[in-house]
């Protein structure tokens, strides 16, 4: 899968599960993410999406995620959790992702 941020693609390799499987049925997408807590961008989808969610305890800057059934959220920092999600994929390699989701609202296509 690729992830196309303004002039940046990255290449996201899925995780082995429905929820990833889910996911590519619904490519390609463009989903207008939302700004959250200086780490992630976040997105809640139209359709929900099969889950087996779990507490990773640390995220990683790539990490691709869903939270609950239907809200699709890309993470561009690395920090602890408590929060329970289910993975979807991970970006290969993350020079540029802080960059280039920036600090406000922004758009990302996956496809």
């Amino acid at each position: 899968m690729k992830m196309i941020v303004g002039e940046y693609t990255f290449d996201v390799e899925y995780a082995e599960s429905s929820t990833a499987e889910a996911f590519k049925k619904i490519l390609p997408v463009t989903l207008k993410m939302e700004e959250l807590n200086g780490n992630e961008k976040y997105c809640y989808i139209d359709s929900s999406l099969p889950t087996s969610s779990s507490n990773p305890g640390t995220i990683n800057a790539g990490d691709i995620m869903l939270y609950g059934s239907n809200c699709v959220v890309v993470f561009y920092e690395t920090f602890k959790t408590s929060y329970s999600y289910t993975r979807i994929g991970k970006v290969k390699d993350i020079t540029n992702l802080k960059k280039a989701l920036g600090s406000g609202n922004v758009e990302v296509r996956f496809e």
